[in-house]
């Protein structure tokens, strides 16, 4: 009798974890296609506004500034407000981004939609193998930390000292350190390492904002003369 308990005790708190985890990967997804899109308007805005690029010091100090309120408020309704504070924020410096390579390139625009659709290819493909297999990626964990606080500072110098060959490198690192990164995130999600879906969504959002980024500047090095 003690084991048949122990053994329905079992079914209903993995039921419970499954009904959990999905929970958070519904939130995670929808809050992401939300801030997505909400990302997008605002670059739009930029855009068609023709807002300058806040520059380098205001768009750190926005972007660690908004990721440091959403994870204090990760907790609460006024997480989700940074949330969508930090997106549209970064939406706002992509806009003079994509404004320059529309403008800079002869074919700024087929640049773009590819570096878009590669962008969405790999974060489908990536999302759905780790949702399909269900293999554990949390031991990417220390080596995503330690690569991307690399890239990051090797990216700094690559734009302080003006030096093309490293920010192409850098740009290299990150399409894989972010490709690692939409695996490691997924993985905890299902494994219940990440049960806060507003943390879990910024993490895809900066994923997928790096990813695109880091495309779009290889694609325009490569078609350029």
């Amino acid at each position: 009798m003690q084991l048949l308990n122990r053994g329905n005790s079992t079914t209903v708190r993995a039921a419970a974890r499954g009904v959990e985890v999905n929970k958070v990967l519904r939130n995670t997804y929808a809050l992401l296609s939300i801030t997505l899109l909400f990302s997008a308007i605002t670059a739009t805005l930029s855009m068609v506004n023709q807002w300058p690029h806040p520059g380098l010091i205001i768009t750190l100090v926005g972007y660690f500034g908004l990721l440091f309120l959403a994870r204090r408020f990760r907790n609460s309704a006024l997480g989700i407000v940074f949330v969508f504070a930090l997106t549209g924020f970064m939406g706002l410096t992509l806009g003079p981004i994509i404004s320059f390579y529309l403008t800079a390139l002869p074919n700024g625009g087929q640049i773009v939609m590819t570096a878009m659709g590669g962008t969405g290819i790999i974060f489908l493909g990536l999302s759905a193998y780790a949702l399909t297999t269900r293999k554990d990626f949390s031991f990417l964990g220390g080596m995503l930390f330690a690569g991307i606080l690399v890239a990051f500072l090797a990216g700094l110098g690559a734009i302080i000292f003006s030096i093309p060959a490293l920010s192409m490198a850098v740009s290299a690192m990150f399409i894989l350190l972010m490709s690692g990164l939409i695996l490691y995130q997924t993985s905890q999600i299902i494994h219940g390492g990440e049960t806060n879906y507003i943390m879990a969504t910024v993490t895809l959002y900066v994923a997928i904002y790096n990813l695109f980024l880091s495309l779009l500047h290889l694609l325009g090095i490569f078609s350029s003369d």
